[in-house]
C-alpha cells in the first residue's frame, strides 16, 4: 500500500506531447490572439520584428530576484523549440534546488527574436510553477520532524494539473490522487447522493465500492466522529478527516489507531499547519499550494 498512497511526479513521467500541446497554446496565444472570436490575420510579433538586431545572435539569464525552490527548467527547451530556432538553454542548477535573490538558474541562446518573443511565456512558465514549489517547500519544512507528510489536491489549474503536481513534488510535497481515475474517494456529495452518511448505509457503500474495483485504494470522508467506525468496520483504507478541530481530531486519531491511513483536511494554514501535524495523522492535504501560490519573481537579463 505505500506505494499507491505516496508519489511524487517525476519529469519523466510527463508526456512531451502535453507539455508541448500547452506550451503551443500559450504561444498562439501571445502571436496570434487564441481565445478570440476574430483573431489577428497576421499572427506576429511587430515589435521584435521592427527591432535592428532581431536576427543577430544573443545570450540572456535567467536570474531569481528572490529566494525560492526553483521549478520548470526542463520546461525551457521545449518552449524555445516551439519558436523554431535552434536557441538552446544551459541550466545551471536542477529543478528542486533553493537559490537565494540573485542566483542564475540558466543560460538561454539564440537568435535576438526568439529570445524576446519567447520571453514572457518562458517566464510565465517558470514564474507560476516555481511560486507553486516554494511555497510547498515552504509548508514541508513547517512539518519537519513530524510524521505527517503533505498532499496536494485536485484544486489545480485547468490544462496544468500534471505540471503543477509535479512543482508540488518538486518542493517536497506529495500527490494525491492525480485525477479521479486513480482512487475511489467517497466524499461528503458522494455519501449524501447515495443516502449513505452514516451507519450500514455508509459500510455497504465502501463494501460495493470494494467488490466494483478492488484494484484501488479507497478514502472515504469523515465529517463526524459517528461516521467512524462504520467506515472503519467496512474496510476503507484512507479516512479523511474534514474540518476537523485538533480536540477532536486527537479524538480520531485514537479511535481509528492503526486501522486505516488518516488525513486530516479543511481550513489548516501554514499557521496552524505544525498544530495540526504535532497529533499525528498520516497526511494532511490543502489546496492552498496551487490556489494560493504566488509567482516568483525571476527576471530575463540580457548579456
Amino acid at each position: 500500500m505505500p506505494d499507491r498512497l505516496i508519489r511524487q511526479l517525476r519529469w519523466d513521467e510527463l508526456d512531451p506531447g502535453y507539455l508541448d500541446r500547452l506550451i503551443a497554446h500559450a504561444r498562439d496565444e501571445d502571436l496570434g490572439g487564441l481565445g478570440l472570436a476574430h483573431r489577428p490575420l497576421l499572427a506576429c510579433d511587430p515589435s521584435t520584428q521592427l527591432t535592428s538586431g532581431a536576427k543577430e545572435k544573443a545570450s540572456a539569464r535567467l536570474v531569481a530576484r528572490a529566494d525560492c525552490t526553483v521549478c520548470g527548467l526542463p520546461l525551457l527547451p521545449h518552449i524555445l523549440a516551439a519558436y523554431g530556432d535552434n536557441a538552446t538553454v544551459t541550466p545551471h542548477v536542477a529543478d528542486g534546488t533553493a537559490v537565494r535573490a540573485g542566483a542564475v538558474l540558466a543560460t538561454l541562446s539564440g537568435t535576438a527574436a526568439t529570445l524576446l518573443t519567447a520571453e514572457r511565456v518562458l517566464l510565465n512558465f517558470l514564474q507560476k510553477l516555481t511560486g507553486i514549489s516554494t511555497l510547498t517547500a515552504r509548508y514541508v519544512a513547517r512539518l519537519s520532524g513530524t510524521r505527517s507528510k503533505l498532499l496536494d489536491t485536485r484544486k489545480t489549474t485547468p490544462g496544468w494539473r500534471m505540471l503543477e503536481k509535479y512543482a508540488v513534488a518538486t518542493g517536497g510535497g506529495y500527490n494525491h490522487r492525480l485525477g479521479l481515475f486513480d482512487r475511489i474517494m467517497l466524499k461528503d456529495n458522494h455519501l449524501a447522493a447515495d443516502h449513505a452518511t452514516a451507519g450500514e448505509r455508509l459500510t455497504a457503500l465502501i463494501h460495493q465500492a470494494r467488490a466494483a474495483r478492488p484494484d484501488l485504494l479507497i478514502e472515504c470522508e469523515i465529517d463526524a466522529p459517528e461516521q467512524i467506525s462504520p467506515a472503519l468496520a467496512a474496510g476503507a483504507d484512507i479516512l479523511l478527516l474534514d474540518n476537523f478541530s485538533p480536540a477532536t481530531l486527537r479524538d480520531a486519531l485514537a479511535q481509528i489507531g492503526d486501522r486505516a491511513k488518516t488525513e486530516a483536511s479543511g481550513g489548516i494554514t501554514l499557521d496552524t499547519l505544525r498544530a495540526f501535524a504535532e497529533i499525528g495523522p498520516d497526511f494532511i492535504s490543502t489546496g492552498a499550494l496551487t490556489h494560493q501560490s504566488t509567482w516568483t519573481d525571476i527576471a530575463l537579463d540580457w548579456n
